[in-house]
Formats: structure tokens, C-alpha cells, sequence
């Protein structure tokens, strides 16, 4: 499968009731929009349940405002043995004019499961053009990153 196949584009209205004080919508809830979107991103590729093992580099870049429509896109940039990297971009749409302005992106890492609820085999991500090679090259370098970040803070807890 393609990355593009497994691209998922969802959108909700920023309503009141998802948006503090200043009229911004919540982080948290961005993060919520972010890992459902992701979600299927992930069940599209392996078509097994998928659980979210990590959110990475979540960064926001501006704020979205209560009444923006929010554009979640998520598409998988790798695959490994049992899990997958999938892509967040998020923008926010003025209904009025239809610009877009980025609000924020996101890393997250996702296990495919089997009925037993143990991790299973995910497929090949079939990478056809320059920038999905591109994309699966970053993807194995903030995995590498992943995986020595988390070995370091276990020697840290065992005192080594």
C-alpha cells in the first residue's frame, strides 16, 4: 500500500465548548483530533485495530480560534514489524475566506493488534516517490531517536 492510501483528511467546527477563555482552542483537544485522525490513518494501512504507543514532537505553531474550521490530515510515512509512524499536519481554515494557516503537527506511533489484542505483523509501505523515501528516511531518524531516548532514561532509573 502507498502512503497517499493511507491518507485521512477530518474536520470539525472549533465550537465554544472546545475553546478556552481567549477564545483558542484547547491543546488537548487538538491532541484528541490529532490521534483519531491518525487512527485511521493506521487502520486504513494494516486494517486491524490500532493503539497509540507514542505521540511525538507535537508542536503548535499558532493558535486556532473558536469558529475556525479544523483541517486534521494524517498519513503513515513508515512501517516497521508490528508498528507504523503516521504524519499529523493541522490547519486552520477561516470559513469566510477559506485561507488556511498551519496550527500544528505531530509524530505518533501506532502497534497494529489481532484479535488476542497482541501485537501483529503490519505490511510493507510501498514508498513509489522521492518524498515518500524522504518521508520514511525521517521517520527511521525519529525512531532511532525514540528508541535511544527511552534505553537513557531506563540506565538513568536503573542508576547506570
Amino acid at each position: 500500500m502507498r502512503p497517499i492510501d493511507t491518507r485521512c483528511e477530518q474536520t470539525w467546527i472549533a465550537m465554544p465548548g472546545v475553546a478556552n477563555a481567549l477564545g483558542t482552542v484547547f491543546g488537548g483537544q487538538v491532541m484528541a483530533w490529532i490521534d483519531v485522525c491518525a487512527a485511521v490513518s493506521a487502520q486504513r494501512f494494516c486494517r486491524s485495530d490500532v493503539v497509540t504507543a507514542a505521540m511525538d514532537q507535537l508542536v503548535f505553531e499558532a493558535p486556532m480560534r473558536q469558529g475556525d474550521i479544523a483541517v486534521v490530515v494524517a498519513m503513515v510515512n513508515w512501517s516497521g514489524r508490528t508498528s507504523m509512524e503516521v504524519g499529523v499536519r493541522v490547519e486552520a481554515e477561516d470559513p469566510y475566506t477559506g485561507g488556511r494557516k498551519h496550527t500544528a503537527s505531530a509524530y505518533l506511533t501506532f502497534v497494529s493488534l489481532d484479535a488476542e489484542r497482541r501485537p501483529q505483523r503490519v505490511p510493507t509501505l510501498d514508498l513509489g516517490s522521492d518524498d515518500e523515501r524522504r518521508r520514511w528516511a525521517e521517520a527511521e531518524a525519529r525512531r532511532a531517536a525514540r528508541l535511544a531516548a527511552r534505553e537513557h532514561l531506563a540506565r538513568m532509573r536503573a542508576g547506570k
